[in-house]
């Protein structure tokens, strides 16, 4: 039978390499790991604009852990069938196990995330709280999901970025990677930018309005022209207010604590 690794394991399994991109493993910069079963499709879009430029300059580093290194037999297999039947496959939980514990080995402190259209939904709340912490490790599904026991016994949190589903968590896990790293400081820059966003006090951003100052008939408000500061900030919060209105009643409702 072949060897699966567990959390004594101190390397990947033979032929297998973490791949680590960014700061060193000595810095202190965020930290974020994936666990997948295609590691060559990170850091993709992260690896562009002011993510990748944070990412060279070691603000935040990124480490991608094979799933598929720790398959079992000759093959590899990480998965299996339904138990009870059904359609699909689903991931071993020896398997995730094992990946999982190696992520631990370099990430002790990192919660383990597991994208999910069941989990809970990922707010800009939720990033904030993440991203004050030392980075996030992310397990990217496959199939028809991963075996309960493995959420059970690894602590595993499950998150979902919304009410659809996808192929595989690889882009979910992207999409909470890149709403963490907007709130890093020296990522983007600007903080009062940031302050101002939709979901920021708990309504969406106001419209936005640049040059020209008419096209195709349709003027910028006056008010935004007017230099009086006070006057447009009272413009914007009533804008908020009608857009949350309009299309988001429900994040004016009052938050359960």
């Amino acid at each position: 039978m072949a060897h699966v690794p567990t959390s004594e394991d101190q390397a990947l399994p033979s032929g297998a390499s973490l791949r680590r991109e960014g700061a060193g493993s000595q810095c202190t910069a965020w930290r974020v790991t994936v666990l997948t079963l295609f590691p060559e499709m990170f850091p993709g879009p992260l690896g562009r604009s002011l993510t990748g430029q944070a990412l060279t300059a070691g603000l935040w580093s990124l480490d991608t852990v094979p799933i598929r290194a720790f398959g079992i037999g000759r093959h590899r297999a990480v998965d299996d069938s339904p138990a009870g039947g059904g359609a699909g496959m689903v991931m071993r939980p020896d398997v995730i196990a094992a990946a999982v514990d190696q992520a631990r080995t370099t990430s002790a402190d990192a919660p383990v995330i597991y994208l999910s259209p069941r989990g809970a939904p990922f707010t800009q709340s939720m990033a904030s709280e993440f991203a004050r912490g030392p980075g996030l490790t992310l397990l990217a599904g496959r199939f028809e999901g991963i075996d309960e026991r493995v959420i059970t016994a690894r602590n595993l949190i499950e998150v979902s970025i919304g009410d659809y589903v996808l192929s595989g968590g690889e882009l979910a896990a992207m999409v909470v990677v890149d709403a963490c790293l907007r709130l890093i400081p020296g990522v983007l820059g600007a903080a009062a930018s940031l302050e101002e966003e939709s979901f920021e006090g708990g309504l969406l951003e106001y419209p936005q309005f640049t040059k020209p100052r008419t096209w195709e008939g349709l003027p910028t408000p006056d008010v935004l022209q007017s230099g009086d500061h006070a006057k447009i900030a009272t413009w914007r919060r009533a804008e908020s207010v009608r857009l949350t209105t309009e299309r988001r009643p429900d994040l004016l409702k009052p938050r359960k604590r």
